[in-house]
């Protein structure tokens, strides 16, 4: 069986990196390739942002070095734009990100992807942390 394809929030990003969130273990099963990350610059460099200003430069370089190394990365630089998400645009990034590395699920607990679950085209699974923990646990026994 092949590894889901997700395109993970920033939000849910801070989350599986917290040493004390019990969403760790998803950083521990990316690690052991059970799923693959899809990015693109863009979605980098808002990861980059966010983890400087929340964590430390460190944390934050560390993080995209883990990243450019995994074989289980996809990376796709969308050249469209779908707006699909209109409450808050800057989210297009990750169904864009979606749709063209044909990712299985955008893993989000923001209320703004509804926009993305109800549209017609393209189609996409968007589910929130605590579904995409157990789907990961029924999985592989974590």
């Amino acid at each position: 069986m092949e590894s889901p394809r997700i395109v993970l929030d920033t939000n849910s990003l801070l989350q599986i990196l917290g040493a004390r969130s019990p969403y760790h273990f998803l950083f521990s099963e990316f690690l052991k390739e059970h799923y693959v990350l899809c990015v693109s610059t863009e979605i980098l460099f808002e990861y980059e942002e966010i983890l400087r200003k929340k964590a430390s430069p460190s944390a934050a370089d560390l993080f995209l070095k883990v990243i450019s190394r995994s074989r289980n990365v996809i990376r796709k630089d969308p050249f469209f734009r779908l707006g699909i998400i209109k409450q808050d645009p800057d989210d297009n990034k990750f169904v864009d990100c979606a749709f063209l590395s044909q990712a299985d699920y955008i893993v989000t607990d923001d209320a703004h992807f509804s926009d993305a679950s109800q549209s017609p085209f393209p189609r996409f699974k968007v589910v929130g942390l605590d579904e995409f923990a157990e789907m990961i646990k029924n999985k592989h026994n974590c």
